[in-house]
């Protein structure tokens, strides 16, 4: 009982906000795994009175408090529909780094989240190397969502239809050679510049989304400071308690961005803005360091990219030029640029219909709703709302490993509702939702496609430069 003695002291870190909770329930009204465990401790309540008990040494082992913390999204949906205002999810972060220090990590995550995820170099060979023996692995089985599955069975990935590594990373294809320099733009007519944070899925599987947040950049006369080295947010190691490797990669990216003043962090990864904005300055232990002030400053100056386009440029708005500039046609204009059929070239309105799904981490994290919507209007799509945007698509991260029937049945439920607006085309600003989107839709043969709002931003731009 000695060691369960020390971790109740541990646990009592968290007794101010534990004790906030009032068991009203009402967190398993919008809980996705409770909605398809119907398991009390499946439910933030549930969870909240297991750490309870830990504190109050109720318990012989810890293992099975352990087990039901990691059947969790890390969604917020119920810490966003919490009447107390519990912050379940800093709660749940904090107690896994607990259970971790507590209980050490396995062999195989500090290899993966210590010895690759927290060397962005040694993390750049392990990912190119899986993306050029692909083909070794997958099936012919190309789909509207271009995943792939496996020629075998494999304990984590079967039965998945998964986005592979991209040929070329976005950092490959922006950096030319080990010798080349951070890219480092001042500003254009805008007066404004921005550090752009890439996050680990956008410059290895989909880099095309950073190469349209560049191009939409530069079209609005931004500076950009794109230091090279850039890897993960963190959010992976931190998810699973990992507070060493987490703070490891928090340190990494202060001494990249910290050479260079810029008035924005912008990024187009939900999470990594969540995790900026949220856990960089929460989590990080390093009081002697130095960090801490930067860290908040940095806190202050993330946005998403949908939200920064919204707010900081002026987009493109639709106008009606009338007989002397083309016969009423609609095209495009923006108020510091000629109009765009000066030179011929005009965009008549695409009539293709877009559903958005808000992501857990922008919507019920940060409050970002209304920006990603607006962008996708600006692009001239017809949007059309599914019935509750905001449901958690199921991913979560290692969740969807680990816990992949659940995940798929939350997924399952997210593809239907994406099904029945008719849409050609699902925008969601989240990388990790993109690839259970995608992984849903190809399972139920569905044409439908998945992009993110600036990659339609962007292809709408190009239709009048």
């Amino acid at each position: 009982m000695a060691g369960m003695n020390e971790l109740a002291e541990l646990v009592r870190e968290l007794e101010n906000q534990l004790v906030i909770c009032i068991r009203c329930g009402m967190c398993q009204a919008v809980c996705p795994v409770f909605e398809q465990t119907k398991k009390e401790a499946d439910v933030a309540r549930g969870k909240l009175a297991l750490l309870d008990g830990l504190m109050k040494n109720s318990f012989s082992n810890a293992d099975g408090v352990k087990e039901r913390l990691d059947r969790c999204l890390l969604c917020g949906s119920c810490a966003a529909n919490c009447p107390s205002g519990v912050n379940v999810l800093e709660i749940f972060i904090r107690a896994r780094a607990i259970l971790a220090e507590y209980s050490g990590l396995s062999p195989v995550k500090k290899i993966i989240f210590r010895k690759m995820l927290a060397k962005p170099e040694t993390f750049d060979r392990i990912t190119r190397l899986a993306g050029r023996s692909r083909k070794i692995f997958i099936k012919d089985d190309k789909n509207a969502q271009n995943t792939e599955s496996l020629k075998f069975i494999s304990p984590l990935i079967s039965q998945r239809h998964f986005l592979p590594m991209a040929e070329n990373s976005l950092h490959s294809t922006v950096f030319k050679g080990k010798n080349s320099l951070d890219i480092n733009i001042s500003p254009g007519r805008s007066g404004i510049k921005v550090a752009f944070f890439t996050g680990c899925l956008i410059d290895k599987i989909f880099p095309q989304i950073g190469r349209a947040c560049l191009d939409v950049l530069n079209f609005h006369g931004v500076g950009v400071y794109l230091p090279k080295n850039q890897g993960c947010c963190g959010i992976p190691a931190m998810a699973s308690g990992d507070l060493p490797a987490f703070e490891t990669l928090v340190e990494h990216h202060i001494k990249l961005f910290e050479k260079e003043n810029f008035d924005y962090l912008v990024t187009a990864c939900a999470t990594c803005t969540s995790t900026i904005k949220k856990l960089w300055p929460t989590m990080y232990r390093g009081e002697k360091s130095g960090y801490k002030k930067y860290l908040k400053e940095l806190s202050g100056k993330t946005l998403d990219i949908n939200q920064f386009l919204i707010n900081h440029c002026a987009l493109p708005k639709k106008v009606n030029i009338g007989a002397s500039g083309g016969g009423g046609i609609e095209a495009w204009s923006e108020n510091f640029l000629i109009h765009a059929n000066a030179n011929g070239k005009t965009m008549s309105e695409q009539k293709e219909i877009v559903t958005y799904h808000d992501p857990c981490h922008l919507k019920k994290s940060l409050g970002v709703a209304d920006e990603p919507r607006a962008l996708i209007k600006a692009s001239g799509y017809n949007l059309r709302e599914m019935a509750s945007p905001d449901r958690c698509c199921g991913m979560g991260g290692s969740f969807n490993l680990f816990h992949y029937d659940l995940s798929s049945k939350i997924g399952y439920l997210k593809q239907k509702d994406i099904a029945y607006t008719h849409c050609s085309i699902v925008a969601t600003g989240c990388p990790a939702c993109m690839m259970q989107i995608s992984d849903m839709l190809a399972k139920n043969n569905l044409e439908i496609k998945v992009k993110h709002p600036v990659e339609l931003y962007a292809e709408s731009l190009r239709n009048i430069i």
